[in-house]
Protein backbone atom coordinates (compact mmCIF):
# COMPACT_ATOMS: atom_id res chain seq x y z
CA UNK A 1 0.00 0.00 0.00
CA UNK A 2 1.30 3.43 -1.02
CA UNK A 3 2.49 5.59 1.67
CA UNK A 4 0.25 8.47 0.22
CA UNK A 5 -3.20 6.17 0.76
CA UNK A 6 -1.91 5.11 4.54
CA UNK A 7 -1.33 8.88 5.09
CA UNK A 8 -4.72 9.80 3.48
CA UNK A 9 -6.50 7.22 5.33
CA UNK A 10 -4.99 8.00 8.50
CA UNK A 11 -6.11 11.94 8.04
CA UNK A 12 -9.62 10.29 7.27
CA UNK A 13 -9.70 8.31 10.10
CA UNK A 14 -8.93 11.34 12.26
CA UNK A 15 -11.16 13.12 11.30
CA UNK A 16 -13.76 11.04 11.94
CA UNK A 17 -12.50 10.39 15.30
CA UNK A 18 -12.67 14.57 15.64
CA UNK A 19 -15.87 14.73 14.48
CA UNK A 20 -17.04 11.85 16.91
CA UNK A 21 -15.59 13.24 20.24
CA UNK A 22 -17.48 16.71 18.99
CA UNK A 23 -20.55 14.79 18.40
CA UNK A 24 -20.56 12.78 21.91
CA UNK A 25 -19.36 16.40 23.64
CA UNK A 26 -16.14 15.21 25.41
CA UNK A 27 -13.80 17.57 23.14
CA UNK A 28 -14.56 21.07 23.03
CA UNK A 29 -14.74 23.14 19.75
CA UNK A 30 -12.02 25.31 20.59
CA UNK A 31 -9.20 22.14 21.00
CA UNK A 32 -10.92 20.74 17.68
CA UNK A 33 -10.39 23.04 15.06
CA UNK A 34 -6.32 22.65 15.86
CA UNK A 35 -6.59 19.26 14.96
CA UNK A 36 -8.90 19.26 12.25
CA UNK A 37 -6.63 21.90 11.05
CA UNK A 38 -3.65 19.07 11.55
CA UNK A 39 -5.67 16.40 9.66
CA UNK A 40 -7.12 18.47 6.93
CA UNK A 41 -3.31 19.86 5.55
CA UNK A 42 -1.94 16.01 6.28
CA UNK A 43 -4.72 14.86 3.75
CA UNK A 44 -4.05 17.78 1.46
CA UNK A 45 -0.49 16.95 1.16
CA UNK A 46 -1.25 12.99 1.44
CA UNK A 47 -2.96 13.74 -1.94
CA UNK A 48 -0.47 16.45 -3.26
CA UNK A 49 2.95 15.16 -2.14
CA UNK A 50 4.71 16.72 -4.75
CA UNK A 51 4.11 19.90 -3.13
CA UNK A 52 5.13 19.28 0.04
CA UNK A 53 8.37 18.33 -1.77
CA UNK A 54 8.60 21.88 -3.47
CA UNK A 55 7.74 23.57 -0.07
CA UNK A 56 10.97 21.67 1.11
CA UNK A 57 13.55 22.34 -1.46
CA UNK A 58 12.27 26.05 -1.98
CA UNK A 59 13.45 26.16 2.05
CA UNK A 60 16.46 24.64 1.54
CA UNK A 61 15.70 21.36 3.29
CA UNK A 62 17.39 18.72 1.39
CA UNK A 63 15.11 15.87 2.60
CA UNK A 64 10.96 16.55 2.88
CA UNK A 65 10.58 14.45 6.33
CA UNK A 66 13.31 16.82 7.89
CA UNK A 67 11.20 19.24 7.39
CA UNK A 68 8.29 17.11 8.23
CA UNK A 69 9.44 16.31 11.64
CA UNK A 70 10.59 19.57 12.55
CA UNK A 71 6.88 21.38 11.93
CA UNK A 72 5.45 18.67 13.85
CA UNK A 73 8.04 19.82 16.83
CA UNK A 74 6.63 22.99 16.18
CA UNK A 75 2.81 22.27 16.59
CA UNK A 76 3.76 19.67 19.59
CA UNK A 77 5.35 22.88 21.65
CA UNK A 78 3.10 25.06 20.47
CA UNK A 79 -0.08 22.63 21.65
CA UNK A 80 1.86 21.78 25.34
CA UNK A 81 2.04 25.38 25.59
CA UNK A 82 -1.92 26.15 24.45
CA UNK A 83 -2.85 23.06 27.24
CA UNK A 84 0.06 24.55 30.00
CA UNK A 85 -1.78 28.13 29.69
CA UNK A 86 -5.56 26.55 30.18
CA UNK A 87 -4.01 24.00 32.89
CA UNK A 88 -2.17 27.21 34.89
CA UNK A 89 -5.93 29.38 34.24
CA UNK A 90 -8.26 26.61 35.61
CA UNK A 91 -6.27 26.07 38.29
CA UNK A 92 -6.33 29.77 39.53
CA UNK A 93 -9.88 29.15 39.13
CA UNK A 94 -10.32 26.19 41.30
CA UNK A 95 -8.47 27.83 43.75
CA UNK A 96 -10.59 30.70 43.83
CA UNK A 97 -13.53 28.59 43.52
CA UNK A 98 -12.44 26.60 46.51
CA UNK A 99 -11.79 29.87 48.57
CA UNK A 100 -15.01 31.03 47.60
CA UNK A 101 -16.97 27.60 49.02
CA UNK A 102 -14.65 27.71 52.05
CA UNK A 103 -16.06 31.66 52.93
CA UNK A 104 -19.53 30.32 52.24
CA UNK A 105 -19.52 27.33 54.32
CA UNK A 106 -18.10 29.41 57.13
CA UNK A 107 -21.09 32.38 56.59
CA UNK A 108 -23.37 29.46 56.62
CA UNK A 109 -22.26 27.70 59.58
CA UNK A 110 -21.97 31.29 61.51
CA UNK A 111 -25.85 31.64 60.21
CA UNK A 112 -26.33 28.41 61.45
CA UNK A 113 -25.25 28.90 65.20
CA UNK A 114 -27.08 32.15 65.26
CA UNK A 115 -30.49 31.00 64.32
CA UNK A 116 -29.61 28.08 67.10
CA UNK A 117 -29.10 31.04 69.27
CA UNK A 118 -32.74 31.91 68.73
Amino acid sequence: MPPNLIAAIASIVIFIFIFDLLRRGVLKEKYAVLWLLIAGVALFFSIFPGLFDSIALFMGVSQPVNLLFFLSSVILVLVTVQFSFELSRNEARIRRLAEEIALLREQNDRNSENNDKH
